[in-house]
């Protein structure tokens, strides 16, 4: 007989997006530019020359993609403010037209049973920060701490679930180690300091919402467990530096009030020495971790591989996404009862988790079959109950994503959506995933009880 799934009486299911990914008209109402603003319109930088001008147009179809969220019965949105459009200059004086934006989205999701989740900084920066330096420039944590506390005062009646940072690990290492991502640097020295004041200006930012919030604040990191390739001691060394690098870097500090030790071994000379107090600012109570799963990294020493020395090993027979990155519902479960054994009994919630195939053109009934997509589904949902039952306190499930979007440096060339979006015409068509994921709200998770 079939044991029956069932998730907490409380549990949330929802989705997740970001602002310049889907927004469209960035510099509309008197938002200022983003980095990504600028990222997209020099030559070379995104595949196909693809912009975030029209995304997905939601700026504009916010009320029916809230619509669309009810149909498919989504409980809770997570989302992310465009800090220029709030404040077009990174600071000083907000842009009353652009926080009025999310007011209206905020309401119309509360209108709807949906609640929201609000993350505070998904990758795009105000340009005129950038230009004072951005994530090296040591007053950010007071430029964000400002930019977050103009939010709360507005939003908090409404919103009781905010997050202060989405990533900082792809922050810096895409955007100041390898040059992939706005702002573009490759710099060795850079990407430390860039950590450092993310998480300074995480702990501000959380010390800004004691000040002014009355519900809870936490942080988004992105977690790829690592296991090594095999038993010889320069794979497990490789695997700990990497293991260091993408998912301790952030949580250590702001768990523990300390960084990796590994990480002066990865940086040398580029790794410097940081003033007690500013640990202090970093290692903020928080009220939840939020964790971002897509897949797992098999670990092998590589001489080459700069800086960790160390490279992914392909695995055999396994299903890859078209981002290439391997299906291992596994180490979604390892990933959640590695954070409760390292870091405590933190309430969590899986941000994001999706993936990227091809998907088929929409049929002329409005019908798309992802088969993939609702397989990566059922195993990762099957997998986090097997994390709740091994006694991690998980509080909810954002699906990634909710629409196709711009997805950064690859333009619109991977589709992560349950929700086919047409760039031309902006239709939008609920997947075969988005009905399956509909289905196990409705029953809280019992449909994934049922044979595959």
């Amino acid at each position: 007989m079939t044991q029956r799934i069932q998730f907490p009486p409380k549990f949330l299911w929802g989705s997740a997006t970001s602002a310049y990914q889907i927004e469209g008209s960035p510099l509309a109402d008197g938002a200022g530019p983003s980095i990504w603003q600028r990222f997209v319109h020099t030559p070379g930088l995104v595949r196909d020359g693809d912009t975030g001008e029209m995304a997905c147009d939601h700026y504009r179809r916010m009320e029916s993609d809230v619509a669309l969220m009810s149909e498919l019965g989504m409980q809770a949105y997570r989302f992310s403010i465009a800090w220029s459009r709030v404040l077009p200059e990174g600071k000083g004086k907000v842009n009353a037209a652009g926080l009025a934006f999310y007011e209206r989205l905020v309401d119309a999701l509360l209108k709807n049973n949906i609640q929201p989740m609000v993350t505070l900084y998904h990758w795009d920066m105000p340009a005129a920060l950038d230009d004072r330096g951005g994530w090296l420039n040591p007053d950010i944590a007071g430029w964000f701490a400002d930019y977050a506390s103009v939010v709360f005062r507005k939003l908090d009646d409404r919103v009781k679930l905010w997050a202060t940072l989405n990533e900082p690990w792809v922050v810096t290492d895409g955007g100041y180690l390898h040059g992939a991502l706005a702002p573009g640097h490759k710099n060795r020295f850079e990407a430390p300091i860039a950590t450092h004041h993310l998480m300074r200006s995480h702990g501000a930012a959380v010390q800004a919402y004691r000040a002014e919030g009355k519900h809870q604040i936490g942080l988004v990191v992105n977690i790829e467990p690592k296991y090594a390739a095999s038993d010889l001691p320069q794979d497990i060394a490789a695997t700990a530096r990497a293991e260091a690098y993408m998912n301790r870097q952030y949580l250590d500090p702001a768990i523990f009030g300390t960084y990796p030790g590994e990480l002066k071994e990865i940086f040398g000379e580029a790794w410097p020495e940081w003033p007690e107090e500013d640990y202090k600012l970093i290692k903020q109570p928080i009220d939840f971790l939020g964790v971002n799963y897509y897949t797992r990294n098999v670990t092998r020493h590589d001489e080459a591989s700069w800086p960790l020395r160390a490279s992914p090993v392909r695995q055999k027979s396994a299903t890859y996404t078209e981002t290439g990155w391997e299906v291992y519902a596994q180490g979604l479960t390892d990933t959640l009862t590695w954070v409760k054994q390292r870091y405590g009994d933190i309430p969590l919630y899986v941000t994001e988790n999706g993936a990227a195939f091809f998907d088929p053109p929409v049929a002329e009934n409005d019908r798309l079959d992802d088969p993939l997509r609702v397989n990566y589904l059922r195993k990762h949902l099957r997998a986090i109950h097997s994390a709740i039952d091994a006694g991690v306190d998980l509080r909810g499930y954002f699906v990634w994503s909710l629409l196709d979007n711009f997805e950064w440096s690859l333009g619109y060339s991977k589709r992560f959506g349950i929700v086919h979006v047409d760039f031309e015409t902006q239709k939008r068509t609920p997947k075969a995933s988005a009905h399956f994921y509909s289905k196990v709200i409705a029953s809280h998770g019992d449909v994934l009880s049922n044979p595959d």
